[in-house]
């Protein structure tokens, strides 16, 4: 199989691996077949010259407001990736069921995500960690 075909049909997932919500929805995520290959990135853990987070940083997308995820050549971000993960997700497990009922529909995962950021910063804070952007 041809490297472009390859890169097409994997699916990168770039998060926070220091923010314990973050960590635990990639644990718990499960895809689908149709998906060829997942790349967990953790976005303070791979060096800065990962091409991943040159593209995401060209994008201009801002990681201490949402998770990046890129797939079939094409980035999205916070309620967008959570939706197109949603839709890519396995809804074989109670986690699954769950992700697809609050994030497969866009805009019921742009008025959620707000939420999910707030705590997201709020835990960070209180574990005395800093923002990805403040590091």
């Amino acid at each position: 199989m041809a490297k472009d075909r390859r890169d097409a049909e994997e699916l990168t997932v770039v998060y926070d691996g220091m923010c314990p919500f973050c960590t635990r929805f990639v644990q718990l995520y499960r895809i689908r077949q149709l998906v060829g290959r997942v790349r967990l990135v953790d976005a303070r853990g791979a060096p800065e010259s990962d091409p991943i987070l040159v593209e995401v940083r060209d994008a201009g997308l801002n990681l201490d407001v949402g998770m990046a995820v890129k797939w079939r050549g094409r980035l999205y971000h916070g309620p967008d990736a959570m939706h197109i993960l949603a839709l890519l997700g396995a809804e074989g497990t109670a986690f699954g069921r769950i992700n697809r009922a609050l994030f497969a529909r866009p805009a019921l995962a742009r008025w959620i995500y707000p939420g999910l950021v707030a705590g997201r910063r709020l835990t960070l804070r209180l574990l005395g960690r800093r923002l990805i952007g403040d590091a």
